[in-house]
């Protein structure tokens, strides 16, 4: 009888980006506009779209900033206790 395989749900890091924060700005850019174009392609309302657009992008850029800001955080910890 085998055993139960174990799930593992945390990932290694990967490594990190040279800019993250600019790469960010720059993906959340990007699907605000794919928000705003889709909006347009279909008929919608075009302020709204672009209202819920700036709002993701806000939310979700503010969100990735915090979250890359505690990774390197992490990083630079990581490094002052193995040097």
């Amino acid at each position: 009888m085998s055993r139960p395989r174990r799930l593992r749900w945390d990932l290694p890091e990967s490594p990190l980006p040279k800019h993250p924060y600019r790469d960010t700005l720059l993906v959340y850019g990007g699907l605000s506009i794919v928000i705003v174009l889709v909006a347009w392609a279909t008929g919608g309302g075009l302020g709204r779209a672009v209202g819920i657009a700036a709002v993701f992008f806000v939310v979700a850029s503010g969100w990735s900033w915090w979250r890359w800001h505690q990774r390197l955080a992490r990083a630079r910890a990581k490094e002052q206790d193995t040097a």
